[in-house]
């Protein structure tokens, strides 16, 4: 847990202490290379970063790089390193109410079943019920672990009933392989391999139905995003393609599949477990997206409301020290909405 909370006092430092420093790396990036940081989630626009068709669209030398959670892809953009990056909606909150202007263009997805808490074989936990006095474990500031602590809170516990560790997925894979907790709220490819010795107890989209709900998106730096408009609809117009392969061709995701392969060679794992963990994605539509109800309905779309809660629920477990009037400023429809479809 030491090293959980250092990992948020970091972040902290660095989203506040380094934001005058990412102005000046963010305008010079816009005339060299782009810097995009993203995570092991498995998503169908991943195969536009193996084969550089996020480049070529763009005309734009990308340097993609890959990060463990969203509060490490904050921190770099923070310190001006990286200008794009595929986040989760804890860590965005966390780091817009720290003082960080990013902006979110397009949503990932929200509260699925690819995200969930999976508990160990000879854990003797059957249930919600068993939870109490168990040692669970989630990445530090991600959504899974506000997740996790929403859910304890919602069955009546508090942290001193459950010890939570908040590490990295790598640890927390070690951990549970050991046998030193007995469960943790993961995704894949760690979500895979937990399931390997265990079951899953409850999932994202649960928890989303118990009043927590999240989100994955990509962002942008803000004065990235505002001199680089075009950047960021050519951006969005891959993900968009991608995205309407996945929902109309499912032969061409299968586990056989090049696009499958794809994503095994640039996130590790397996074909076969790619093309199953993208069976698991809950995915809106571009025009789902842009409208009111998801990015563009200002103070009351649904990200903004998302981000809110999400801040108000992590100034109560003291992990932000305060919650903004608003989210409305860190969402975004423009680029979608202008998107090639």
């Amino acid at each position: 847990m030491k090293g959980a909370l250092m990992t948020l006092k970091s972040f902290l430092a660095a989203a506040v202490g380094l934001a005058g420093l990412s102005l000046a790396s963010i305008a010079a990036a816009a005339d060299k290379t782009v810097v995009v940081g993203y995570q092991t989630d498995a998503l169908p626009s991943s195969v536009a970063i193996a084969n550089g068709e996020f480049a070529k669209a763009t005309g734009t030398e990308i340097d993609f790089r890959k990060f463990n959670s969203g509060a490490e892809i904050f921190a770099a953009i923070a310190s001006g390193d990286v200008q794009i990056g595929y986040v989760g909606s804890s860590p965005f909150a966390a780091a817009t109410s720290r003082g960080l202007d990013v902006k979110a263009f397009y949503l990932s997805s929200i509260s699925g079943i690819d995200e969930a808490l999976v508990v160990r074989n000879g854990s003797v936990i059957e249930s919600l019920d068993d939870l109490k006095g168990k040692k669970l474990a989630a990445a530090p500031v991600s959504t899974d672990h506000y997740q996790l602590l929403a859910l304890i809170k919602s069955l009546g516990l508090s942290e001193k009933d459950v010890q939570v560790f908040a590490i990295p997925q790598p640890e927390i894979v070690a951990s549970y392989t050991r046998g030193d907790i007995d469960g943790g709220f993961v995704w894949d490819p760690a979500l895979t391999e937990l399931k390997k010795n265990g079951k899953v107890l409850i999932t994202s989209k649960d928890v989303a139905e118990r009043g927590a709900p999240t989100f994955s998106a990509w962002v942008a730096a803000s004065d990235f995003a505002s001199e680089n408009p075009k950047f960021l609809r050519d951006y969005a117009g891959v993900i968009n393609k991608y995205y309407a392969s996945f929902a109309t061709d499912k032969a061409a995701w299968g586990p056989e599949s090049e696009n499958a392969k794809a994503l095994a060679k640039i996130l590790g794992g397996t074909a076969e477990q790619h093309a199953a963990a993208l069976k698991n994605l809950n995915l809106l539509t571009p025009d789902v997206q842009a409208s009111a109800a998801w990015l563009g309905g200002g103070e009351a779309s649904g990200a903004a409301k998302i981000l809110k809660d999400t801040a108000k629920f992590l100034k109560d477990q003291g992990k932000v020290s305060q919650v903004l009037p608003s989210y409305a400023a860190f969402v975004t429809p423009e680029a979608l909405a202008n998107a090639s479809n």
